[in-house]
């Protein structure tokens, strides 16, 4: 008597999204391993593979605790030989070792480079040096990111920061094409390094009512209006560098408060389309020249590193805070940026228009974003 036994064998990397994600976090397969002693406290992963436990995977799979452990230390194993490729993931794609599909591959890539907001707050702003890579036990204590994770989060930021830093071209793009990361993402790192090159500060206690997705959509609105690549994309510095001459240029709109005439004509344009129209008129009027004083000003002083280091402290002291005191509504402000920029296109003499135009896309983009509580 014969039977015919059919065979498939394959080599396919077998990854589990739930054991990824706790590596990710920073449990070690040691403090994993723990888990088998019920006298000893539970690390961490510990307590992350009990959750896995009382999600039923036992039952589940019909299998053991000590097959479960086995199994957690082969995927740790897994992840720490891919770990190499992940910091360069073109890499990941063209290595024949592990056979991944191409989707697994972009979320183990993704998953890599996702980080935890609380944390890039914290960090945006500061130079991505051992210094800062030292206070990381301070961070992890304020934000509940673990250390471990932390540390892994803040060496993607460095690794990206080095990679692109020196290229030419839209900064969102050249991080897309170099880590693979999905356009949402690739943005948010080129915030980061956009933040990491101008040192602004981001720490005052003024600004802790923003978020790093308010801090991230300044970013993007300032290289979008700003960066070199606005203008010319083929023979485009780094995004992200603010060019030299863009900022001094900026001076030049000192005019439009400097000259009483022009400050005049400019607080009569805006005052007269604004009529009826918004709820804090009376205050637009009698605040109307040192707003103005402000957000000229603001520009003006970017040729000074330390101005650049205090540009969102700026514009949160001297426009956001006064509009906040007297009541003005986001209607309010969106409408008045709206004729304040415009109307020197009416105004004779003013020879700067597409400069102003430039400058208050970026800055009107920064406060509708930032007016909140």
């Amino acid at each position: 008597m014969s039977s015919d036994l059919d065979v498939f064998v394959g080599n396919t990397t077998l990854i589990d999204e739930e054991v990824y994600r706790l590596w990710l976090d920073g449990h070690s397969v040691a403090e994993a391993v723990s888990l088998v002693s019920p006298v000893s406290p539970l690390s961490p992963v510990a307590e992350a593979v009990a959750r896995r436990l009382r999600g039923g995977v036992l039952e589940r799979e019909g299998t053991s605790v000590a097959v479960l452990q086995s199994d957690t230390r082969d995927h740790y194993r897994t992840f720490q030989m891919l770990e190499r490729l992940l910091h360069a993931p073109p890499r990941l794609l063209q290595q024949l070792l592990f056979q991944i599909p191409p989707e697994r591959q972009a979320l183990l890539v993704q998953r890599y480079y996702a980080f935890d907001e609380a944390l890039a707050r914290e960090l945006l702003g500061k130079k991505l040096s051992k210094g800062t890579k030292k206070e990381l036990d301070e961070v992890s204590a304020r934000t509940g990111v673990g250390i471990r994770s932390c540390r892994r989060q803040f060496d993607n930021f460095k690794r990206v920061f080095k990679a692109v830093e020196e290229l030419r071209g839209p900064l969102a793009e050249n991080i897309q094409q170099l880590f693979l990361l999905p356009p949402a993402l690739a943005r948010d790192y080129a915030a980061i390094v956009f933040f990491a090159n101008s040192r602004f500060e981001t720490g005052k206690r003024r600004l802790q009512f923003l978020s790093f997705g308010d801090f991230a959509a300044c970013a993007q609105s300032m290289m979008a209006h700003w960066s070199q690549g606005a203008l010319a994309p083929e023979a485009a510095d780094p995004d992200g560098d603010l060019p030299k001459s863009f900022l001094q240029d900026l001076k030049e709109l000192k005019v439009l408060v400097s000259d009483k005439d022009l400050l005049d004509q400019h607080k009569s344009l805006v005052c007269s389309a604004l009529r009826g129209k918004i709820s804090v008129y009376n205050e637009l009027e009698a605040n109307f020249k040192a707003l103005s004083r402000a957000l000229v000003n603001v520009g003006g002083k970017l040729t000074h590193a330390r101005d650049v280091r205090d540009f969102f402290v700026d514009l949160v002291e001297k426009v956001i805070e006064p509009c906040r005191s007297d009541k003005w509504s986001p209607g309010d402000l969106r409408l008045f940026l709206t004729h304040y920029t415009a109307a020197p296109r009416n105004l004779p003499g003013f020879r700067h228009q597409a400069l102003w135009e430039r400058y208050m896309a970026a800055i009107s983009a920064c406060l509708l974003r930032m007016y909140h509580d």
